[in-house]
């Protein structure tokens, strides 16, 4: 059953990646009416309006993974392939998070090899018995996607380690990127022909499937979908050497709800999305959440716990209580300190043995009463450095055995070999001390496993003769870098570096009081039982669905080719603004007002240049010329500059620095707002800024005649974005009693007077107007920035006001796709253009007197 999509998996990473012919079904449609099977599946429809059938009302969620949580092996007798779950399997132990009445369906690949004349007859049994759709990816693919692009270059990357040299691991492979992208593509295939897209929920496992997420927002725009990181995400200064991280940031932001073990992974994944993509995050009610073209992309911040159930069954095994015997007598009069780790370089045995021998050199009083069993787990992945780490490991064994063992004792004992769940409870029901020492590790929840086991259960202490009420303590030493040490307050934290410091830590350990272990203990057992697996799975549960709950609220629409795909959400009413709709508007009034922001609007934000271009001042001239208009350029910037630029506009208004000076006409004087005659607090301010800005590499101050503006665009993104929120909070304070107001905008801290905004001068403009006894019948008003949200507020409270006789048509447009107070949106400033061209058409060619009389502009309001 392999899919056809995969068959060039080369031509995956050019432009056109999303729109590759649809997979032909090998599995039927989930039933959604009695009797109809739906067959939507292609990719003709992203509008995000699904025309697939509700299933029923059971709730169903749909678990993708790299690996499906099953075991398959041939019977030696018939042939055939059978299965049956992994009951350790985390994605297993999930589904006890979420209701009984929710149906959970799995995608993923098997742990075993099919021949593809029997894929289709596997996949159809998989599906029936066990809910399990299997991906097949081609050999050579699967080969390419996960021992190439994941494990030799994510994984690595992930935990910290460059590729610096060829010996030290392998460089960016481009033909392992789009086998990456292929297999991502299928397992998007897969989740298609399962899913109701109006009610299913998806929540997608680990790095391995980063863009799959851009698969399935291009097919349906409104899917539920989360995405949880089982691994560490690295700091910017490690993720943005990877030639595709914008494709991997964006293929994350196309879920709703992306959830991580620590703080420290969402933050660098957060400082990823400000550097590299220019986005910002709020903390919204509690929950952290990114504005994404419209849409709130939250992060969840929560480890992943264990399955108590599992691991009290083990424990209640007959053969566990032997193995705990036996452990006891072998190491009778002895500490047991054990460690259980997967064999590769970031798990950070030999360190361990390293610390081991020196609390054995540093302290010969306990030499011979204490133990270090060292299980290793099999390795994932294959390679020299694998090879180099077990070698490091016997060498650092055999040498301390030599020097500080004797025919009855060995202070270290490795267990290299498969060892079975009960043997590994066992010898965590006897550990006095487990340490895990990793130098970096997503979560290892080992830790959680030897608390639980420690506790033990009423069967299992009867097994081995141990009285219910007696003491329970347990000790563990964990690795400051992995990502349940957070949660372990009261473990002994090391850095895995430090030889001397770990020695030390497992002294503590195995000396410390039982009084004392017995609350470390009791303070963990408390955390680790009542933040479980479930508990784990259905916070993320509760998350997504809180996350997609106005995914019906909005309108929505992709936008970007290939992986640059993204979903532009906004409000029901927002849309585009139709030349033809306002031209008509306008020929038919006869008392229009025209607002104009500058930078960005009349005038492109990119622009060297940023004097208009002569089209811009001939049509602003036309526009001004009219006398059935009253054309105002509202701008922050100063008057001098815009008052030069547009020079040939007699007739045109201005108001510069955010409305703190306006004037009506060219022959009209410049009118000073009242609300701003002090402005002694410049003196306050300026030294203030110059202190951050000499504090602040990159950062610059602007002085305007009524304003003081700290720019920090060209500073380092989170240094700066830092200093702002100090400097907004001295400003704060040292201004707390003056006629100013500090405003934070994009990459900038601003001071101004009290009260000036742009809203201000659009409301006193509408306002003499109504006086004059000429009411608007027509208002538009275009801007690009926070700053014109005053505007498009201010004219809709305005003019909704009792003065006006009628209600005026109002055009409140903004520049680009994104949440707005207004009503419509131009994509660019060459959009304004073609309106602006519009309208000078439709002007009448009755030139417009230039009077000198004015009225002042403060007798209006």
């Amino acid at each position: 059953m392999a899919s056809r999509s995969c068959a060039n998996f080369l031509d995956l990473a050019s432009g056109d990646l999303l729109d590759i012919p649809q997979t032909p079904r090998a599995l039927p449609r989930v039933m959604t009416v009695p009797g109809i099977i739906s067959d939507v599946d292609g990719y003709e429809s992203n509008d995000g309006d699904s025309d697939v059938s509700s299933s029923s009302s059971r709730e169903r969620k749909i678990i993708v993974a790299n690996m499906l949580p099953l075991h398959a092996k041939r019977d030696a007798e018939t042939g055939k392939w059978c299965f049956n779950f992994d009951e350790d399997a985390l994605l297993l132990h999930l589904k006890d998070g979420f209701s009984s009445e929710t149906e959970v369906i799995y995608v993923g690949s098997l742990k075993a090899d099919v021949d593809f004349s029997e894929q289709e007859e596997v996949a159809q049994k998989l599906l029936e018995d066990f809910n399990c759709v299997p991906t097949f990816l081609p050999n050579d693919l699967q080969k390419k996607f996960y021992l190439g692009f994941c494990k030799q270059q994510l994984w690595p990357l992930f935990h910290y380690m460059l590729p610096m040299c060829p010996d030290h691991g392998d460089r960016f492979d481009r033909f392992l990127w789009q086998a990456y992208v292929s297999a991502n593509k299928i397992f998007a295939d897969k989740v298609m022909e399962v899913i109701n897209p109006d009610d299913d929920y998806v929540w997608v496992h680990d790095y391995h499937l980063m863009v799959l997420p851009t698969f399935l927002r291009k097919r349906f725009n409104r899917i539920k979908l989360g995405f949880f990181l089982h691994s560490p995400f690295p700091s910017s200064e490690i993720y943005r050497t990877l030639p595709v991280r914008d494709e991997i940031l964006r293929g994350l932001l196309n879920c709703d709800l992306i959830g991580f073990h620590t703080f420290d992974y969402a933050r660098h994944f957060l400082s990823c999305c400000s550097r590299m993509l220019g986005l910002d995050y709020k903390s919204k009610r509690g929950h952290i959440g990114l504005d994404y073209f419209g849409r709130t992309v939250y992060i969840k911040i929560l480890p992943v716990g264990v399955h108590m159930g599992r691991l009290e069954s083990v424990l209640n095994l007959p053969a566990t209580a032997a193995k705990i015997k036996d452990i006891q007598k072998q190491f009778d009069g002895k500490k047991v300190i054990l460690g259980i780790d997967d064999m590769d370089i970031f798990k950070g045995i030999s360190l361990k043995l390293l610390a081991m021998e020196q609390l054995l050199q540093q302290h010969p009083a306990l030499q011979g009463k204490v133990v270090l069993v060292q299980i290793v787990n099999p390795a994932r992945g294959s390679g020299k450095d694998v090879q180099e780490a077990r070698k490091e490991t016997y060498l650092t064994a055999k040498r301390i055995n030599e020097i500080y063992g004797s025919h009855s004792y060995q202070p270290v004992i490795l267990i290299d070999r498969p060892v079975p769940r009960y043997e590994k409870s066992a010898y965590y029901a006897v550990a006095e001390c487990c340490i895990v020492n990793a130098v970096r590790d997503g979560m290892n929840l080992v830790p959680y496993k030897y608390i639980v086991c420690r506790q033990g259960t009423p069967i299992m202490d009867e097994a081995i003769g141990r009285d219910k009420d007696s003491l329970r303590k347990s000790m563990l030493v964990v690795s400051e870098f992995i990502g349940c040490s957070p949660s372990l307050s009261g473990a002994i934290r090391v850095n895995p570096w430090d030889i001397d410091a770990v020695a030390d830590a497992l002294t503590l350990a195995v000396n410390m009081c039982d009084a004392e272990k017995r609350l470390r203990h009791e303070k963990h057992y408390r955390y680790v039982s009542t933040h479980d697996v479930a508990y784990w799975a259905r916070s993320f549960a509760q998350d997504l669905e809180r996350a997609c709950r106005d995914h019906y609220s909005k309108r929505c629409w992709g936008i970007g080719l290939g992986l640059g795909f993204r979903v532009v959400s906004l409000s029901p009413s927002f849309r585009r603004l139709s030349i033809d709709h306002i031209v008509s508007a306008y020929k038919r009034t006869n008392r229009r007002a025209i607002f104009l922001d500058y930078d960005g609007t009349v005038v492109p934000e990119t622009s060297i240049i940023k004097s208009p271009s002569p089209e811009v001042t001939s049509i602003l001239k036309i526009l001004c010329s009219d006398p059935k208009n009253t054309v105002f350029i509202v701008s922050g910037r100063g008057r001098s500059s815009l008052s030069d630029w547009l020079a040939p506009c007699e007739m045109l208004g201005i108001a510069a620095e955010h409305g703190y000076f306006i004037r009506w006409n060219k022959a009209s004087e410049w009118e000073t707002s009242h609300l701003g005659a002090d402005l002694e607090w410049k003196k306050i301010v300026e030294p203030v800024m110059r202190l951050y800005t000499e504090t602040t590499d990159g950062s610059s101050i602007e002085v305007k005649e009524s304003a003081l503006v700290w720019h920090h665009q060209d500073a380092d993104p989170d240094f700066g974005s830092c200093q702002a929120k100090e400097l907004l909070d001295h400003l704060e304070n040292v201004l707390a009693n003056e006629p100013a107001v500090v405003k934070r905008g994009q990459h900038i801290v601003e001071v101004k007077p009290q009260g000036v905004s742009k809203g201000l001068v659009a409301e006193k403009v509408l306002v003499r107007m109504v006086n004059g006894g000429k009411p608007p019948d027509f208002v538009m008003c275009v801007g690009d920035d926070r700053s014109d949200e005053d505007m498009f507020e201010s004219i809709l409270s305005t003019v909704s006001g009792p003065s006006l006789p009628a209600a005026p048509e109002i055009f409140a447009c903004t520049v680009g796709r994104k949440p707005s107070k207004a009503k419509y949106y131009l994509d660019d400033a060459a959009d304004v253009l073609k309106l602006l061209q519009g309208l000078s058409s439709a002007s009448s060619s009755k030139p417009r007197q230039l009077r000198e009389s004015q009225v002042s502009f403060e007798s209006a309001v």
